[in-house]
Order: C-alpha cells, then structure tokens, then sequence
C-alpha cells in the first residue's frame, strides 16, 4: 500500500481493515472461474444439441444439420456468452487463453462479427480476483488533492455510511445546542433588554454561524467513486465514443469556489471508464475515433495500472484539482475496421501487441452440419434473448439458415455478420407477434426479408422501380455494338445496365470515348479493353474513335470493373459488324490479355437479369461456386461459366459463319491461354 492511500481511522469501521486484506470467498457461478484463478471448464464447448436428436446419416444434406425438433423451443442455449459465439473459433480460444492469463486483445473485422459479445464474455472468464471499492477524502492540507483510498467490495458503501452516521449525530448535537443558545439570547432579549428586534437579529445571525460551521462535518464524508458491491463477475465497460472526461474521469465544475460555498472537491470527482473498468474489462470499439491525446493517456494507464483524475476542461474549476493515483488495472479489448488500424497511436497498438494479441474475425465459415446446428441455436439464442418473440418453427429456422448461405457470398459457406442477421430473426418474430401466432413460421421469415431492407438497399429498389418506367432492355432479337450488361446497386439490389458501342472516322488521332460518369477503376478497365480490341481486331483503329456509352448509369456513375466482358463485346461487335444476341447478359473482369477474371455481386446480377425476361448470363467461371439463386429463378434462366473473351463472344455473337472465323482469329492470337483455368482462386472479387 502506498503511503498515498493510507489508511484512516473510520468510525464503526475496522481500521484494520485496507485494500490488501483479503475479500471474502464467494461462490462462482457454475462455469465460471473459481477463487485460484483456475477454471475447469474454460476451454470446453456447450453442445448445441445437447438432449435434443441428431440424425447422423441425414446431417450433412439437411438444413438443420440433422436436428430433430418441431422449434427453437427444443434447443438448449448455453449458459455462458462464450459458448453462444458462433463460428468465431480463432477469436474465442485466444480471448479464453488472453482472459487466463490477462492479456489485452484487438479484435479488427467487419461490424456485426461478435466482437463486443466476445468483449463481455471475457469479463466473465477472467480469473477471480480481489474485486475493489475507490473512495476519495477531502484532503485537509491540500484540498485540490484529494485522497485515494481502496478497500474490499462492499466495504465502501459501509465506510460512507458510518461517516453519514457520524456525521448526522454531530449535526444534531449541534443543531441542539443551536437551538438552546437561540432561546436564551431571545429570552434575554425579551425578559430583560426588552429589544424583541435585536433578539431576532442576534438569533438570526447564530443560526447562520452554526449553518456555516456545520458543512466541515459534510466535507469529511468520502466519496465513493467505484462501487463493486453487487459485482458476482469481473466488470465490462463499454467506453465506445467515450469523450475524455467519460473515459479518464473527470471533476465537475463548481460556480462557487470560495466563502465557504464551494463544494469540496472530493465530492466533485467523477470516475472514468478506466477507473470503473479496474479487475475487469475495458472494451473500446471504433478504437481510431478516439483522439491522440486520449490514446496518449490510455496508454498510459495501460502500463501504469493507475492514473490520477483530473478536470478535463481547462477553463474549470475542476482543472486545478488533481487526484491521488486512481487504480485502473484492466485488461484492454480494443476493436474496429481495418481502416481503424490507420488512425490508431502506434504506442497504444504496440502496447496491446505487446502485452496481449491481435485477431481478425472471419466473415464467413465453412458449412458443414454442425455449423447449421450452431445457426439454429443462434436462433433460439435470439429468441431467449429478445424475450418477445414467439419461437421459430423447423422451417422458419432452415429458411434463415438458407439466407445465412447467400448472405455469405460464397457457395458452401455462412455468413458470420450475425448482427444484421438477427434482426432478420427479430423482424420475423415481431410480425408473428404482431399476428398473435404461437410460432415465427417461414412465411413470416419472407415477409421478413422483404421489409428489413436498410435505408440503401430501399433507395436503389425505388431508383430501379422508376427505371422501368424508361426501360431500354432489349431482351430478344440481335443488335450490333448493344449488349446487355449487369450491375449491383446499394448492398443487393441487381440491374441490367446496357452497354453501346460505336465507331467513327477520328479528326485526328484515334481514341476511345467512354460516357456514364465511370469512376477510376471503370477508366482503368476501358483502357484493358482497348488493349484487347487492339490486339485481336484486324480493323486499324488508329484513325477511329470507339464511343462507349453506359446507359441510364444515374448519377452514381459506374464503378468497378465488371463490367469490362461487357463493353468489349459491345465494342468488338461495332468494329466488325456483327450483331449481339439481344436475350443474353453478361457480367466479368477483364485482363488485357483476354482472360475473363471473377467479380462481385453475381447473385444478384443474375436474379437481374431473370427479372428482366432474359434467357442466358454469362458470369466469369471463377465465380461459378458463388450463385445462390433462389429456387424461382433456377429455372427462368440459363448460367454460362466462361474463363476467356473468345469463350463471351462465341456465346454472344449471332452469325454462325463470321463469329466462328472472329473466334477462331482471336483463338490462334492467344495461343496457349485458354488451355489454363485462367481466374479460377484469383484472390478476391473485384468490385462491383
């Protein structure tokens, strides 16, 4: 114990009693970590199945995995907020070993991935240990430097109101004696004096004199700064957007700061989230917004494990009182985007890196059963968490799990952004309720899905709703230099973007000319184009201009280069005269030399394209594992997985005897290329 926290004597308090002695040995709660420190079960997994039927030989080709239920009803939801992590195996066995063994973690990922729930759950796992009570003491030969003192939890509460106890006996003694001085000087007054207004005047200014005396006796009651009383587990705090004074605490300001008005400046003290966060967690997400100064202190606390508080406006009264050394002993969960790596203070990620770890949440997992399993407990998770919602049905279930699957972009995969994912839940069960059914069926999960669309996703329908006032799709018979092509609006919105393409006699020197407000990776992928058209036309276009319009492109422009097969068939088809088949679109990246490269977005781009009556879609064949249409369009529309310009244009191009020669030319330039799975595992998509 430092001789700046020593202990006072406390009326009806053991002075005996200071932050070394030990705290009482309470009872964990099952699964959590006992008194030593050890917890037998961290580490081990709550089944998702447990007491429910599995059926082995029907899992892997069910949608629930092979669970035998009637409704989420039927499925156990753990107890512990690590075992409700879904998918997140990486993230939650290094926050089990950091929670063993007090380490600091910075979690970067996509929102919605279960970074503050993995924060919480690490406030649960962390080792017992002596949990404290902060006080603060009016300081007689300083009062701008008030004391710290820290005992045992709970005991703060009594410290105070033995001192209130204390205090308000005192007060009555006083208030007593104030009263009996008070009648003798009026009696006195009256009796003898006769002078009933010198009386009234004299008892007047007593009554005042004991009034001001009597706020020594406030000043010498402590404050309570931190109060763990009633804490079972380890504390959370959530300092996420916390301003300086909410995170570093920080001392009201007081109008009145002399004549005996002022408040003392041990009672103005406020507690920081570092200061409330000691022997527990600290959780800071979006950690760049905070500003340098802040991080500066953060990182000071960090490796201090104390840190005075302070007013933390320079105008106020509250800058002139500086505390003791407040404990702060916490373990730090730092969390953001990758773009919060960018703004972050070095030091503080040194700190964190050095003294703990850094993990990044995954966006999708594998599908295999027992992941469907995990998603069907979320959903029971969801409900029991919400305590609203009427429980799901095994169909409503296997529809969230099917939606699970697309979300996640890739085929045999799921989504990990469980977020947005529970609101679909929530969403799906307010309607029910709404209807007073017993059970959230699958209608009203579809019902769900159609209303729980973000503010983006219901601008870009209502921009493409307009369009179809103004449709320029053709979808039948064959046009030279127009092709059909695809493009994604807002998160999931699919478009027919058309594409034309002209060619001029040039003024002077040839140049290709592209409208539709592109954006600068489109400019990038016209120039790839007009590498392609020059390598395998036999036209000289040195002495031509190749106009290429995108169509009814808004006034977000276009961005990306998917669109890039798409312009170069246009283009292509202008120079050499043939016409394009008018019921095919198409979408894709394109390499200068004519491989066909994967892009985002193809789901959506394809249910496009089917809404628009058209029969074909030709999509890069890299992207061929990503389609997940659903079940009403599979049958509206025909996929073409291509990997080369020649394989878009032997499709694409009506004229059976030009377009085989046209192929065949562009077959023989390219050699070898076609005979490699060109795009296939490129990385990832490029955007849409």
């Amino acid at each position: 114990m430092s001789n700046n926290r020593e202990q006072e004597e406390t009326p009806g308090i053991d002075p005996d009693v200071d932050s070394e002695d030990p705290v009482e040995e309470r009872d964990a709660p099952p699964g959590e970590p006992t008194g030593n420190g050890e917890n037998p079960d961290l580490g081990s997994d709550v089944s998702v199945d447990a007491g429910v039927e599995v059926d082995e030989e029907a899992a892997e080709e069910d949608l629930l995995g092979g669970l035998k239920i009637e409704s989420s009803a039927d499925i156990e939801v753990p107890d512990r907020l690590v075992d409700q992590v879904i998918g997140q195996d990486t993230a939650r066995d290094i926050v089990k070993k950091a929670a063993k063994q007090r380490r600091h973690v910075m979690m970067i990922g996509s929102p919605g991935t279960g970074k503050s729930m993995l924060a919480k759950a690490m406030s649960q796992l962390l080792p017992k240990e002596e949990l404290q009570d902060v006080l603060v003491y009016h300081n007689p030969d300083d009062g701008n430097e008030p004391k710290v003192r820290t005992v045992p939890a709970g005991k703060g509460e009594q410290i105070v109101e033995a001192h209130k106890e204390e205090a308000r006996k005192r007060n009555q003694m006083r208030t007593f004696l104030m009263w009996i001085i008070i009648a003798i000087v009026i009696g006195y007054s009256l009796l003898i004096v006769q002078q009933i207004l010198l009386g009234i005047l004299a008892a007047g200014v007593i009554y005042l004199a004991f009034r001001y005396g009597s706020r020594g006796n406030d000043a010498m009651i402590p404050n309570l700064l931190v109060s763990n009383a009633d804490q079972q587990t380890a504390p959370f705090e959530d300092a996420t957007g916390a301003h300086a004074g909410a995170l570093l605490g920080d001392v009201r300001h007081d109008p009145f700061q002399s004549g005996g008005m002022e408040t003392p400046s041990h009672d103005r003290v406020e507690a920081g989230a570092i200061h409330k966060a000691n022997k527990g967690v600290l959780f800071i997400d979006e950690i760049n917004t905070l500003d340098i100064r802040s991080q500066q202190k953060l990182m000071t606390a960090i490796q201090e494990g104390e840190f005075s508080i302070t007013g933390q406006s320079e105008r106020s009264s509250g800058a002139m009182v500086q505390t003791e050394p407040v404990p702060c002993d916490f373990v730090m969960v730092a969390a953001g985007n990758l773009d919060a790596m960018e703004n972050m203070h070095p030091a503080l990620r040194s700190r964190i890196k050095g003294y703990g770890y850094e993990v990044y949440m995954d966006d999708t997992i594998e599908d295999n059963p027992e992941m469907r399993r995990k998603y069907a407990r979320f959903v029971a998770q969801e409900v029991e968490k919400d305590g609203r919602l009427p429980h799901f049905t095994e169909d409503a279930i296997e529809e969230l799990i099917l939606e699970a699957q697309r979300r996640s972009g890739r085929k045999e995969h799921l989504t990990l952004k469980l977020r947005d994912l529970g609101g679909l839940v929530r969403v799906a069960g307010d309607i029910a309720r709404s209807e007073e059914k017993d059970y959230t069926e699958r209608d009203d999960v579809l019902q769900a899905k159609r209303r729980s669309r973000s503010i983006e996703q219901q601008l870009a329908d209502n921009y493409i709703e307009r369009r179809k006032d103004y449709e320029l799709t053709v979808s039948d018979g064959d046009v030279v230099g127009r092709v059909n092509g695809l493009a994604v609006m807002g998160e999931d919105s699919g478009i027919v973007l058309p594409v034309m393409a002209e060619v001029t006699p040039s003024q002077g020197p040839g140049e290709v000319i592209a409208t539709g407000q592109l954006k600068e990776m489109a400019e990038e992928a016209v120039q790839n184009v007009s590498a392609i058209i020059k390598k395998f036309s036999d036209e000289d276009i040195s002495e031509k201009d190749v106009h290429i319009q995108f169509v009814q492109a808004g006034e977000g422009g276009v961005d990306g280069d998917s669109a890039s097969i798409t312009v170069a068939t246009a283009v292509i088809s202008a120079l050499e005269g043939m016409p394009v088949t008018q019921n095919i679109a198409m979408t894709g990246s394109l390499s200068v030399r004519g491989d066909v490269l994967p892009v985002g977005g193809v789901t959506h781009k394809i249910e496009a394209a089917a809404k628009a009556g058209l029969d074909k879609v030709i999509i890069p064949a890299a992207n061929e594992q990503d389609v997940m249409i659903e079940e009403e369009y599979e049958e509206m529309i025909e996929i073409i997985p291509v990997q080369h310009i020649s394989e878009v244009l032997d499709v694409a191009l009506a004229g059976e005897t030009e377009k085989d020669s046209l192929v065949n030319r562009l077959k023989s330039i390219t050699g070898q290329a076609l005979e490699h799975e060109v795009g296939r595992g490129s990385g990832s998509p490029s955007p849409q």
